[in-house]
Parts: structure tokens; sequence; C-alpha cells
């Protein structure tokens, strides 16, 4: 009997909630301290590739540790909900300047019959020339280093959803700047009250855990920037959002961890939930088309798209966050 990718869909999701509870009783939430005395993985690449950026003090080894703890703790998170999942681990590295490295990055790319194609990319790259988007700082010295993850599930009752956290620091000596940003949105073709009041309950419950979070006005910024102004909707039922937050002591970049940490849980618990959802052809179809309109945002005003080109990113990871089919 000949199985159809719908059914193999709902047949590889029923382990989904068991594995996600698993993950969550190994992971534990963790404190800023914990997070930044982490041992890496010296096989890991972007270890590698951020010695340069180290050993020159541009980048502390707590600042890279929470960003690994957070990327990692993610792609645990789509292992548990899709545990036979096919894995692309590749490492990229920016171009040299003058035979000087300037970074690079890692994509974790799965697809499987549950995430059908779902990324976490981690990156620290610097340069000579800050690549402003709003042309303030242009030309200035800079090292940017995130963390960007991206989903989209098989099921069309299970949500798409993007989260990022990211450092940047522009400039030299007693001009240097230090900023942190990030957030995360969830975009369903259906919508449950119950998963986007959870979403958001766990952004809320984030910002409330740091004094730089302020999560009234970071919905409100979230609904701004993920809007489309050509089709005159917003990209999905929101999230949080934020940007150059100046950093003015070590522990502000706890909020990155709050951000990264609470997403996991958030969205695997609504992952878990959907999946296992039945559903039709048509609304398979429906999702399809559904995907357009992330694809539109990304294409034409993401803001990180466009940072990721003018710096000399990885291709194949700026787009990553594409869908993997979609229709127009």
């Amino acid at each position: 009997m000949t199985v159809s990718l719908d059914e193999r869909a709902l047949l590889a999701a029923q382990s989904s909630a068991e594995s996600y509870a698993f993950f969550l009783s190994r992971n534990p939430r963790k404190n800023f301290s914990e997070t930044t005395h982490l041992d890496w993985d010296p096989q890991d690449p972007i270890w590698t590739l951020a010695q340069p950026a180290l050993a020159a003090g541009r980048l502390k080894p707590a600042e890279l540790n929470l960003l690994g703890f957070v990327r990692n703790l993610n792609r645990e998170m789509f292992k548990a909900i899709d545990p036979l999942g096919d894995w692309s681990i590749k490492s990229w590295n920016k171009a040299e300047l003058n035979g000087s490295p300037q970074g690079g990055g890692v994509m974790s790319v799965v697809r499987g019959a549950v995430l059908e194609k779902s990324a976490v990319n981690m990156s620290v790259v610097w340069g000579p020339s800050y690549p402003s988007i709003e042309r303030e700082y242009s030309g200035q010295p800079y090292l940017a280093a995130g963390v960007s993850l991206i989903s989209h599930p098989y099921n069309p009752e299970a949500p798409i959803a993007h989260m990022n956290i990211r450092i940047l620091k522009v400039g030299e000596g007693d001009k240097a700047v230090f900023w942190i940003g990030g957030g995360g949105d969830l975009t369903p073709m259906q919508r449950y009250s119950e998963d986007t009041d959870h979403f958001h309950a766990a952004f809320k419950s984030a910002c409330e855990n740091h004094r730089l979070g302020d999560y009234p006005k970071f919905k409100q910024w979230c609904d701004e920037y993920f809007y489309i102004p050509h089709r005159g909707e917003p990209r999905g039922v929101g999230g949080i959002f934020f940007d150059y937050l100046k950093v003015e002591q070590a522990d502000d970049l706890a909020l990155l961890l709050e951000v990264g940490q609470h997403f996991a849980r958030a969205y695997g618990e609504i992952l878990a939930r959907r999946v296992q959802t039945p559903f039709t052809a048509e609304l398979k179809d429906k999702q399809l088309h559904w995907r357009g309109r992330y694809a539109e945002f990304n294409l034409v005003h993401d803001r990180g798209t466009r940072f990721g080109l003018m710096s000399g990113g990885n291709i194949e990871a700026i787009f990553a966050s594409l869908p993997p089919v979609v229709k127009w």
C-alpha cells in the first residue's frame, strides 16, 4: 500500500508530544551565568570561525557561549519534534580581506516528514566597513554575531515561526557602540487563540524577567515591522521585535537568553500540539499559497535579509528562511 506524504507526516508526528516532553525534562532553564560558562565542543566549526575575533578581544567568550547555547537548545527542540528528520550542517566562511579572515557561520537545516524545512543558523562576521541600512555609522569597523531560526512544518495546522537574537558592535575606542536586538513571530494559516495566547505569554514572561524588556513596546514594534504593505495585512499574529538596545552592562545580554529559551519552549509546545492534527489536501494546498506571504516579506522588506547580503553573508544561509514549497 502506498502511503501519501500527508499520511506519512501524521504517522511521523505521533511521537512528537512524548519526545518534546522528554526534551523539556532534559533542558531546564538556565540563567545568564550558567550559559556564559559552558564548555564548547571543540569540533563545533563556529568556535574555529570565531577564534580571530576572540583572540583580538572583539568578541567575548561569554557572548559566544550565550549565542551557542540558544542555538543548541533550539536545535534540540527541533530534533524532539521530528526525531527522524534529516539534518544538514554546513559551515561557511565570509570572503577574506587582504588575506585576513572575516568570520563566517554554520547552517543547521532539518528536513523531514514533520518539519518540512526548519533551520537554526549561527554566524560571527566582522569587517572594516559597517554596512549600515540607515547609513548611520557607515564605514566604521564592526562585528555582528547572532542566531537566526525559521520553521516551516509540513502540517498546515502547525504555524510557521521565526526567532533571532543578535549582537552588533560598531566603531572603535570611546566612540564604539554595542547593541543587541532580536525577537520572534508566529505565522499560522489556521489561527488558534490558544496558540497565539501561549506564544505571546511566553514572550511577555521573557521581557518581564529582564530590566531591558518592554513587552508592550516590543509587541507593537513587531506588529509594525512584520506588516506587508503591498498586501495591506500583517505577516501573522505577531510576537516581539526589538533592535539597537544599547548594552551598558554584561548581563544586558541576558535578555537574548530569555527570548531564546522562552521561544524554544513555547513554539515546541505549539508544534507538539498541532503536528498530529489531521488535515485535508485542500488545506495543504491553501498552506502553500499562504507561504507566499512569508516569502514576499522576507524578499522585499526583511532587514536581516538586507543586512546579510550587504555584509557579504552566505547566500544559502540568508535564504534558508524561504519556504521549501510555495505557490502563488
